[in-house]
């Protein structure tokens, strides 16, 4: 049986509706809190299967004052990760991390909730599993630039990268896949710090939740096959 080690950078943000697509594979999956009282950021002979980061609310990877404070450490974990080749699944600031472990960067940006599509730009992406378009949901300050020779995967309306790949079975998305409602909530009481939109954004992932859903059915069969979880 496969196991994947999962950081999680915020009390509010975890796996969401991926917990449920990884259990009915068989796929075992533990939480690490560095944020709470005596977590740790696991060292890399500890990683089994894989490893999944997931977004940071208001922390960032490239703003002065809003630098999350395990980055560090955290790049180092997935730069090993990357030489040791593992899986590795990155979202919203996880993707921030990989970029930077990757030889990539990230770049500055204000902390925005948006709602929107991304697309996919050629058919085979994701080994054919992911669709043409799908919803984004972002919650997250700066965003992710890829290293130049990773493939992108797809763009958002502006044409910005989306989700990208590196070698065979790392992925970095800029939104969450399995993003729940009570997330975003969760977030919205747990820092101060706080988009402006949040109000019409709530009112819009409600709209998109079933697309959601629906989404992550293919894009996690494609993520599954591809970082070889399930036997």
């Amino acid at each position: 049986m496969k196991h994947v080690t999962v950081i999680q950078h915020t009390q509010s943000e975890w796996l969401g509706h991926i917990e449920d697509h990884l259990e009915a594979r068989g796929v075992r999956f533990g939480y690490v809190r560095p944020f709470a009282a005596g977590g740790q950021i696991p060292k890399p002979t500890t990683i089994g299967d894989g490893l999944i980061l997931v977004g940071g609310g208001p922390w960032g990877a490239a703003s002065a004052g809003y630098s999350l404070p395990t980055l560090a450490e955290e790049i180092s974990l997935v730069r090993a990760c990357l030489m040791l080749d593992k899986p590795v699944l990155a979202m919203g600031l996880g993707a921030q991390i990989l970029s930077i472990a990757a030889d990539g960067k990230a770049e500055p940006a204000p902390l925005v909730f948006a709602v929107g599509q991304a697309h996919r730009t050629f058919r085979d992406a994701l080994g054919g599993y992911l669709p043409e378009a799908f919803p984004q949901i972002v919650y997250m300050r700066d965003r992710p630039v890829p290293p130049h020779y990773a493939d992108i995967l797809a763009v958002d309306v502006e044409g910005r990268p989306t989700a990208f790949q590196i070698g065979k079975k790392v992925f970095g998305f800029n939104g969450h896949l399995g993003l729940r409602r009570a997330m975003i909530e969760d977030l919205i009481m747990e820092f101060e710090d706080r988009p402006e939109n949040t109000t019409s954004g709530l009112e819009a992932l409600a709209d998109a939740n079933a697309d959601i859903e629906d989404a992550l059915v293919p894009i996690m069969t494609g993520l599954v096959r591809l970082t070889q979880w399930m036997n």
